[in-house]
């Protein structure tokens, strides 16, 4: 195991840091210490050829002017909450309006735009960086101090392991997840609507024009949401259904995973043979399949477009709050918050 720490930007006096982590086999993923973003993560294809396979940039510019949350850890609420406000205990916060009278991904200067403290623990079979913040009582609307601690663990079996913990000196809300857009076809070759997604799910949510739950949870069956037996992105991107249709041709929705820790989640590229198995704690899944994505700038040299990555955000749901029968986002004084998610690459 090695690791490279380079210096990747000044923001506002501070220095920013990219820290590379590089295992035995030549996976290689990056991070930088602002909104703990993941810049790259490098891994073999079928013929052993080591390419990136997320979207990133390589400057803070980039970051800052075009970035749709790439890599980068979003909330104290990931999703949106309806109104940008939400009732605890009979006081009603209000939050910042940042996404069309609603409130997104935990706001205008989330956890995604901070620049968190940092430390590498080494061990003999894998490299941990551990970043730590206190987002204060009131940050972006929200009550109570909370501590918040992140930890991306690579190890020799090509296995990312990201946690989260927290723990709050009020009552208050925490959903938290990373934002990574994926695609296997190794340094942004092709787009993913080829890709072929299989999910444990037999449940998702509901989506009204402003990509809101209405609080309906759907089965998927007979529908282009059902990925129990694996399909190609590209069947949600070219149909008739009226939830793919409101997601901006695609998908941008929530689905109840009716399993964990047991290969739930499993995307596939037959052209380069790379697959990434994702397993977690969270009741659910996000899947985004960047149908709105612009295209007014590149990535690394590249032309940004629709459906050149997708999401696959473990978490709670969206909108929970305002939705008593979903599984709560309710953080009680002095509890500890605890998510955890394994992303394992094949070929």
């Amino acid at each position: 195991m090695n690791l490279i720490q380079e210096k990747f930007a000044e923001l506002d006096g501070q220095t920013i840091t990219t820290f590379t982590m590089i295992n035995d086999q030549g996976m290689e993923v990056s991070t930088i210490d602002y909104g703990c973003t993941i810049t790259r993560i490098v891994v073999p294809d079928r013929n052993g050829t080591l390419e990136n396979v997320v979207l990133g940039f390589d400057t803070i510019e980039e970051y800052q002017q075009h970035s749709p949350y790439f890599g980068a850890v979003v909330g104290r609420h990931a999703g949106r909450i309806a109104n940008a406000e939400f009732t605890l205990e009979g006081t009603t916060y209000h939050l910042a309006k940042n996404n069309n009278g609603n409130h997104l991904h935990g706001g205008i200067k989330g956890l995604d735009k901070v620049i968190w403290n940092t430390e590498v623990v080494e061990e003999k079979d894998s490299l941990t960086l551990v970043f730590t913040y206190l987002s204060k009582d009131g940050e972006e609307g929200y009550p109570g101090n909370l501590k918040m601690k992140i930890s991306y663990t690579l190890n020799n079996d090509n296995e990312l392991q990201i946690s989260y913990e927290g723990v709050s000196d009020q009552k208050t809300v925490v959903n938290v997840t990373n934002h990574s857009y994926f695609n296997l076809s190794g340094n942004l070759k092709r787009d993913v609507l080829n890709h072929k997604l299989t999910l444990k799910s037999n449940r998702f949510l509901e989506l009204d024009e402003e990509l809101i739950p209405t609080g309906e949870i759907l089965p998927v069956e007979n529908t282009s949401f059902d990925f129990l037996s694996g399909r190609k992105i590209m069947e949600g991107t070219d149909t008739n259904d009226s939830q793919n249709i409101i997601a901006g041709n695609g998908y941008d929705h929530p689905f109840l995973l009716t399993d964990n820790h047991n290969k739930e989640i499993y995307l596939f590229d037959d052209e380069s043979g790379r697959g990434l198995i994702i397993e977690t704690n969270q009741p659910a899944v996000v899947l985004y399949t960047g149908n709105q994505l612009a295209d007014d700038f590149s990535i690394r040299g590249i032309n940004s477009r629709k459906y050149l990555g997708l999401c696959l955000e473990t978490q709670g749901l969206p909108d929970s709050l305002n939705h008593p029968h979903f599984p709560s986002a309710i953080l009680e004084k002095d509890q500890g918050y605890y998510s955890v998610t394994k992303y394992i690459f094949t070929n």
